[in-house]
Formats: C-alpha cells, structure tokens, sequence
C-alpha cells in the first residue's frame, strides 16, 4: 500500500487556522487498515471527471479474495467509497445523493460492476435525520452492527454509516480520534502509539490536524510531566521543524510558566 496525502482544506473562516481534516483523514484511514498495506490501493480526491467532481478517497482490494477483518470493513467489497465529513459538518441527505450518484457515475467510467461497489459515510455525531430516511423514505433496513457503524441494506449497493465519536478506541484509534474535542487523555493514548510506531507512522497531516483542533488540550498535555511530550514524539517519528506548519510548531513550544 502507497501512503498517499490530501492537499484540499475545509473552508473555514480566514481569522482561524485552516485545519485540513480530509488529509488527516486520508491518513487516518490508512492508519486503521495499516495491517492490510500490501493487498490495498488508496485514491484520495479521486476525480471522476474533467471538471471537479471528487469522491474523498477510494479504497481498492488488490485481490478480491482477500478478508478485511476490521469493523469499518464489514461492506468491504473490490471497491469502496469513503465521504467524510470534519467535526464541523455532517452528511445531509443531498450529501447522501450526491456521494451515491458518484458511485454510480465511478462504476459507469471505470467499467465496474455495481456489485463490486460500497460506500461508506464518516461523521462526528449520530446521523439521526440520515438513518430516519434510509428507514421511512428509502425502506432500508439499518442495524447498528457495532458501537457507531450502522449497515444498511436493501440496495444493490452496500452503505454503511459510522459515528466516529461512537467508534471503539481499541479497534479505532486513528478515525475515533480525529476530532477536535479531545481531553489529554486521548492525546496521550495518540501520542504513545505514535510513539510506539516511529517512523512508521505516516501522520504529518493528521498530527497536524489535532493539534490545531485542540490547541488548549495540546498546551496541557506539554505541560504534564508524565507525558511524553508532543516534541518527543515529533521526534522519534521524523516530524520536526521542516514536516509541520509554523502554527503548529509555534503552538508545540509555547510551553506555559
């Protein structure tokens, strides 16, 4: 599997720092199938026609016959379709449309069977109104299947849609904490696997992402001494001076007195 990173930022008011939670996303996601890296193709941003028209990732099994033993994998077929959505936003049912027209429109130009198609929807909250329209409009059967992950059947294309604030930190680590409501914590539980991993962490963006989304909570985090630091870690993994932002560097050593 080829590690591959997002440029896009979400649009965000121009006195805030822009935070790019799809590139960290795209890492997250890599991350929680980092195991399956050899049988797996990642395509973020895939744009599907000359205008820009893109899907946020496209997750493909190099062989079809291989099992993704994960719980965001339980619809995993030849090709999966990612839509994500940050902390701030959410999958309304026009997203839901629109990410399945382009499905549709990817198995069209791609020359792929539908049944070798799924998708998938990522929030930070429960997607009550989402799953209420599946249910009463649509006559899907929806089931929560595991803590956050809701299968949904009844269509020639798998759907599935997940809380990430609902997901369980053991077998979700990275998308369960990709978030900006963090406590120290959760920094430290990322912190130590990031830690623990070194240089195999591919996660400039996503360790970016979380400290700008929780600049309060990071501070804090630096200043307990039983933590290992956000720069011990920036170390051990190869991501200092000339890997992040000066905002978030700037951040990482403003230590308060």
């Amino acid at each position: 599997m080829e590690y591959v990173q997002s440029q896009e930022y979400e649009n965000q008011p121009p006195d805030e720092p822009r935070i790019a939670w799809h590139a960290a996303f795209i890492e997250a996601i890599q991350m929680e199938l980092e195991q399956y890296r050899d049988v797996l193709e990642f395509k973020p941003e895939y744009p599907l026609t000359a205008e820009p028209l893109k899907i946020d990732i496209i997750i493909i099994k190099k062989n079809k016959a291989v099992f993704i033993d994960q719980n965001i994998a339980a619809i995993f077929l030849k090709h999966k379709i990612l839509e994500f959505k940050s902390p701030a936003d959410y999958v309304s049912l026009s997203d839901f449309y629109k990410v399945y027209g382009y499905a549709c429109l990817y198995a069209s130009l791609e020359n792929i069977p539908i049944k070798d198609l799924s998708i998938t929807f990522i929030e930070s909250r429960h997607p009550r109104e989402l799953l209420a329209h599946l249910r009463e409009v649509r006559a899907y059967a929806v089931e929560e299947r595991s803590a956050g992950i809701y299968t949904v059947e009844g269509d020639i294309i798998p759907i599935q849609v997940i809380d990430s604030r609902e997901l369980s930190e053991g077998e979700n680590l990275w998308l369960r904490n990709l978030d900006n409501e963090l406590n120290v914590e959760r920094i430290r539980r990322i912190t130590g696997e990031i830690a623990r991993l070194g240089k195999a962490a591919r996660i400039k963006a996503y360790l970016d992402v979380i400290v700008r989304a929780n600049p309060e909570t990071v501070e804090e985090a630096i200043q307990m001494s039983d933590l290992l630091t956000l720069e011990q870690v920036l170390e051990r993994t190869g991501l200092m001076a000339n890997s992040l932002p000066g905002w978030t560097l700037k951040l990482l050593h403003n230590r308060l007195v």
